[in-house]
């Protein structure tokens, strides 16, 4: 084995495979005979954190489970449905997710919101954020295992990880007193720290009364509507048109 194979093999042992694979790269094409050891080594450093950030970018997406494989590009504006392109475009930076800041998507079955959800969830994983898509019933069906468990709060520790929390179908079955109490510390832990993206056939107008009880009707309602960002669709389905996660 001659130098650069033994550099290589290094390079792979310490998993620094895009820096390997370029370093193979350059010495296969003879770049390695016209770049200076400052511009070898800029190569060599950026492929490796390119390398690293599309993977990083891949494990985010796949254990963010998603319910579609859709991306911000592929947004359709010219669909009747009240699609703000201004405040999509405003939202693609995720700096409301630096800020804490939610947004709420509405509108009847059929228009579009979990694609939505889920490009937004998307360009949230490019960037380098830790995103969990769930339906609402399924988190709180972990939730009350986690309680059966003795894992109560270990499993609201890992839902405050998420950089991002998009909850899917909020409000479709009838809130109890467990399940409100539930969101609200879901609600309570990341409120200003982390964002939350809430998916809902019902319009948010009614959202207080779905929840129920009053006093944490309230304080939920406090948390999730002031300062977000809505997106209120409407007309008529258009679901053939999405792209489903195949």
């Amino acid at each position: 084995m001659n130098n650069n194979q033994a550099t290589m093999a290094k390079m792979s042992e310490m998993k620094l495979y895009g820096m390997a694979r370029a370093f193979q790269n350059i010495l296969e094409t003879g770049m390695n005979e016209k770049f200076t050891i400052d511009e070898l080594l800029t190569q060599l450093v950026d492929t490796e954190w390119e390398d690293r950030t599309l993977r990083k970018q891949e494990r985010l997406m796949k254990a963010a489970g998603f319910r579609y494989q859709a991306s911000v590009e592929e947004l359709d504006y010219e669909l009747d449905r009240h699609l703000d392109k201004n405040l999509i475009l405003r939202l693609v930076d995720c700096n409301w997710i630096k800020q804490g800041k939610d947004i709420l998507v509405t509108g009847p079955t059929g228009v579009g919101k979990s694609f939505i959800a889920s490009a937004l969830g998307h360009q949230a994983c490019s960037l380098g954020y830790r995103t969990v898509y769930s339906l609402t019933s399924r988190l709180f069906q972990q939730l009350s295992v986690g309680k059966k468990e003795g894992k109560y709060l270990k499993e609201l520790a890992k839902i405050y990880r998420a950089d991002l929390l998009i909850l899917e179908d909020f409000g479709l079955s009838p809130f109890n007193q467990e399940k409100r109490l539930e969101l609200l510390d879901i609600l309570e832990d990341r409120h200003g720290r982390k964002s939350t993206i809430i998916v809902s056939q019902l319009p948010v107008c009614s959202w207080h009364g779905v929840i129920g009880e009053s006093t944490i009707a309230d304080a939920i309602m406090d948390r999730i509507v002031y300062d977000s960002f809505r997106i209120d669709l409407d007309g008529d389905s258009v679901r053939g048109k999405m792209r489903r996660k195949p």
